[in-house]
Order: C-alpha cells, then structure tokens, then sequence
C-alpha cells in the first residue's frame, strides 16, 4: 500500500500575517511617540497628511459611540474571522498563492487592530487622504491590508466563477 502524497497546505502565507502585524505595530509606535494628536502633518499638500486620530468603532467609526461593549465585539469578530480564514488557508494549497494572500492579509490586518483595541482600548490611525475639502476617513496599514485582502477574496470570487463558467 503506497501513501497518498499530501499537497503542502498554504498556512506558510501566515508568515504574510506576522509581517503585516509587525509593520502596523512598528508605525503605530512610531506615530504614538512622534505625532501630535488631532493636528495634520503634511506628508504630500493637497492629498496626503499623517494625522493621529483614534477609533473606537469598526470601519469610518462604525459604532464608535456605542458605550464600551463594542470593543470585545470586534475583537471577538475579529478573532473569529481569523480563525476561519486560516482553517481556510489549511485547505488551500500552496501554490495558489491568489487566494492564499488575501487571506493573509486580512489576517494580519484583523490581529494588528485587535491589539490596539487591547491594549489601548481603540484603533490607532494615522494616514489621512484628502482632495480639496474632501477628505477620506484616517486609516492605519492594518485597515490597507483588510481592504487590499478584502479586494483580493472578491477578485478570486469573481475569476473563479468566470473560469467555472467557461469550463463548464
């Protein structure tokens, strides 16, 4: 009787995970100890500015006044979602690295707010775009890596129905 040969699973992207929660630590120390609260530093005049702001909620402060229980609200979500995405990633193979990164990142960008949330109590954000007087919400490398991962899972979606379709 001959062993089946395993395919080498793809929790080896996790790797991606640690170096997105190590990048947004690192910046959000270096905001904490080096930028003022609430007062914008132009980085790039008329798009870009680091401003420290912090949030309390989800997403554009989603349930950022809710009174306190939100905190363990999105951690437990958080924690949640990671723990789905990496069984996800033990099923995905390897070298399919267009699903496996995504994942990874959303991974990496959902712990990386959860420690803020933990140890501060709120999301340390700091990168402000804005166009005139339109200003987008302030984000952190965290938030990029949920949206970008996010971005990525849809895509996947979407080319693998497509695919699906010709083939079928």
């Amino acid at each position: 009787m001959q062993a089946k040969a395993v395919k080498p699973n793809a929790l080896i992207y996790l790797l991606v995970s640690v170096a997105v929660i190590g990048l947004d630590q690192w910046s959000k120390a270096w905001v904490l100890s080096s930028l003022p609260e609430f007062t914008p530093v132009p980085v790039i005049d008329g798009f870009w500015n680091w401003y420290r702001t912090y949030n309390t909620g989800a997403a554009f402060s989603f349930l950022s006044d809710a009174g306190g229980w939100q905190l363990w609200f999105f951690t437990f979500l958080a924690i949640a979602i990671s723990g789905l995405m990496a069984f996800w990633l033990s099923r995905t193979s390897r070298a399919n690295w267009r699903s496996a990164l995504p994942y990874a990142l959303v991974i990496g960008g959902a712990i990386g707010n959860v420690i803020d949330r933990q140890i501060h109590g709120h999301v340390v954000d700091f990168i402000q775009w804005y166009v005139g007087d339109h200003y987008w919400p302030s984000f952190n490398i965290a938030d990029a890596a949920i949206v970008g991962g996010a971005i990525g899972i849809a895509l996947m979606g979407l080319l693998d129905g497509k695919a699906e379709k010709k083939a079928g």
